[in-house]
């Protein structure tokens, strides 16, 4: 960028906050929106099992904070995705983002993604519109669990509350390739993980924050708000921690590795009960964007165990097998092609021509299921190949029927979840996190998600397995569900993370 353009960029952004409703104590504030919650938005909120692949591969508002500090209010969307607003451009271009620690680079949709229906669910950028805009050019792709982003790189000014960013590196996004993305409440990522980590090399917006001297102090912090039908969903500080946020004093800890938020932590315990798993340590990872906590398996199992917990795959498989068992079993008996079972049986909508083995791996592997069947037309393709094996074998209608709902046991979730009672959750344990030799205990309430009432009621844990093996791993990731509850403190200028009990 020019001197030229410089200029007028430092001249849009003294002219902005001019045109911003800021509050008496100077701090920009943005209504937030709800929406109810379901099941299938919570798996849209999410974005995937990113470090699976990262991991596998190379291994939100805040009140009332002092003067030097920039608050940034946050929605609370489904309490599985916080979000909040930014602009791009001279004259600005708003964007909502998901503050997401586990990344790195800024991205948003383009005026140029055409061939993307997510992009037309959301608002794009139009860089012919903007003065300070320049093209870099570089292709760049970004991947996660339930899909990939792919675009180019461009620079301007990026408006963060009443905070300024001139000649900021970021993503255009002409592809995106997941049906999550067109269901998100959300526009694009604002990473503020570590450079290391940041494809293509670019600068995260909040390096420039810091070298642009736009904040007081190297810290930034999250309160979020995990009361669903609060409309204040929390709020992200810059420059500094809002007292009115948390109880006490914050405990530290340091940073391990720099790339994401990484830190030693030490044992699991269920109830008062050691798990054992990380007695000798586990790394840990403080993610704003992971709606959920993700832990070993290991563990995983004996909370869900412990919580009566059950896969959501698993609950549909045993539905299926209850109310179309008999159906499936005639069907099979009397000749019907296997391929054509589950639509004759109306659980399928497709020709069936497709392969039942591609769907099998669809739903095992993805987050979401195929866009052209349903979850349950999955599972019935799985049940057909299940029970004709079985006949082979001339096992009887009720011995297979009895192997088959077994086995739903055994399926994975697609997203890693899994449902609860509702009414049991005063008989779960609380369970705790040991980090710097202090326990951070969450209780049932805390831990479970629940949308609905009465008896259209559904929990969901707060837990999902994910496995990293050494020496990445073994690996915890600390998502919402764990910062709604502790206050949260990344202090990039001593490279350590402090957390409190929020207020």
């Amino acid at each position: 960028m020019g001197n030229r353009y410089l200029w007028l960029a430092l001249c849009v952004c003294a002219f902005i906050p001019s045109m911003l409703d800021a509050s008496s104590d100077g701090l920009q504030r943005i209504n937030v929106k709800k929406r109810a919650l379901d099941i299938n938005n919570i798996k849209a909120a999410r974005k995937g099992d990113k470090y699976a692949k990262r991991l596998e591969n190379r291994l939100l508002g805040l009140g009332d904070p002092d003067a030097d500090a920039d608050s940034v209010p946050l929605t609370n969307y489904l309490d599985a995705q916080y979000y909040g607003e930014i602009s791009i451009g001279s004259p600005p271009q708003t964007f909502d983002v998901i503050f997401d620690t586990g990344s790195s680079n800024l991205w948003v949709p383009s005026s140029k993604c055409i061939f993307s229906i997510a992009c037309y669910f959301h608002n794009r950028f139009k860089g012919a519109k903007s003065s300070t805009y320049t093209k870099i050019g570089d292709q760049l792709q970004i991947n996660y669990g339930s899909g990939s982003i792919s675009g180019f790189s461009s620079k301007d000014t990026v408006q963060v509350g009443d905070l300024c960013v001139v000649d900021q590196d970021f993503i255009e996004v002409t592809k995106e390739g997941s049906l999550s993305f067109v269901i998100g409440k959300f526009d694009g990522i604002f990473g503020l993980g570590f450079k290391e980590i940041s494809v293509g090399g670019l600068q995260p917006v909040w390096y420039n924050m810091v070298e642009q001297g736009l904040v007081k102090e190297q810290v930034f912090s999250f309160w979020l708000n995990r009361n669903e039908a609060d409309e204040n969903g929390g709020e992200l500080v810059f420059g500094g921690v809002d007292p009115k946020h948390f109880i006490g004093e914050h405990s530290y800890v340091p940073v391990t590795k720099k790339g994401y938020w990484q830190f030693d932590m030490g044992d699991f315990l269920i109830g008062n009960q050691s798990t054992g798993f990380c007695e000798g340590g586990c790394a840990a990872i403080v993610d704003s964007g992971t709606s959920l906590l993700a832990g070993p398996t290991t563990i995983v199992t004996e909370i869900n165990y412990a919580i009566g917990a059950e896969g959501v795959l698993s609950s549909e498989c045993k539905t299926l097998v209850n109310e179309y068992g008999d159906m499936i079993w005639d069907l099979l008996v009397s000749g019907v092609t296997p391929g054509k079972v589950c639509s004759q049986a109306g659980l399928c909508f497709s020709s069936g021509a497709q392969s039942v083995s591609s769907n099998i791996e669809s739903v095992v592997d993805k987050e979401n299921g195929g866009v052209g069947d349903s979850v349950l037309c999955e599972v019935c393709q799985m049940a057909v190949i299940w029970m004709q094996n079985q006949l082979r074998q001339a096992e009887t209608k009720e011995a297979v029927l009895s192997y088959v709902n077994k086995l739903c046991e055994s399926i994975p979730s697609p997203a890693g979840e899994s449902v609860i009672d509702c009414n049991s959750l005063s008989k779960m344990p609380n369970v705790s996190f040991t980090i710097g030799e202090k326990l951070y205990t969450l209780t049932p309430e805390q831990y479970i998600l629940k949308t609905g009432e009465g008896i259209a009621a559904v929990c969901i844990s707060g837990f999902m397995a994910l496995d990293v093996p050494p020496p990445a791993g073994p690996l915890w990731i600390l998502g919402d569900v764990f910062m709604g509850v502790y206050h949260t403190v990344f202090d990039y200028g001593n490279l350590q993370l402090g957390f409190a009990k929020s207020a």
